[in-house]
């Protein structure tokens, strides 16, 4: 066992949460879960007699972000497929020569535009600038985590609430409350709209 102070955590994000989707076939929820389970659900509503009409969309819960999977694939190639074009790039060929600095750490170098005293003040603190300016990240991260989360949040069902509701009647006042932060009005102006759509965007 080692003593001292445990090293404190990252600051949570909405991206931190375990990924899950929502399909709806026009303002009807058909799928809720994991990518595969959920484009298997949407395989299996296509396949029910009188579904009914309305465009088919796929939502990141965590984003708001329309996902743009092909369902003419298996469903967890599907699934597969869509995380592979979403993962970045490397950044650096393969066989080019490691950077220097502390690589364990994933340090990335980056440009920062400080005014001098800001760079004096820096340099005086213990470690140096780089050290002294991952501390500050780190404790800003984190004082700001419950904001960042709300904000995230907020951003994300107003993505969700432009999907499935951008053209209907009262979306631009539910959108006024919703960033004014007026929850009752928020649940008022949604509140008209069909059940599954209002029951998505005011789940917690």
């Amino acid at each position: 066992m080692t003593s001292g102070a445990a090293k404190p955590r990252p600051a949570a994000t909405a991206m931190d949460r375990p990924s899950t989707f929502t399909a709806f076939h026009g303002a009807r929820r058909v799928a809720h879960g994991a990518l595969a389970e959920v484009a298997r659900g949407l395989a299996a509503a296509a396949a029910e007699p009188g579904v009914g009409a309305g465009p088919v969309v796929l939502l990141e819960d965590a984003t708001g972000d329309v996902v743009d999977l092909d369902l003419r694939l298996d469903p967890d190639a599907a699934a597969a497929a869509w995380r592979a074009a979403r993962t970045p790039p490397p950044s650096a060929p393969a066989g080019a020569r490691p950077a220097r600095g502390r690589p364990r750490l994933g340090v990335v170098a980056r440009e920062v535009t400080l005014l001098p005293r800001h760079w004096t003040w820096l340099a005086a603190q213990p470690g140096g600038a780089s050290a002294a300016l991952r501390r500050l990240v780190e404790q800003a991260s984190r004082e700001q985590a419950p904001a960042d989360l709300a904000r995230q949040a907020r951003d994300a069902r107003y993505r969700a609430m432009a999907v499935l509701a951008g053209d209907r009647p009262g979306f631009e006042e539910a959108a006024r409350a919703l960033f004014a932060g007026d929850a009752a009005r928020f649940a008022e102006c949604v509140a008209a709209w069909p059940a599954d759509v209002a029951a998505y965007l005011l789940r917690d």
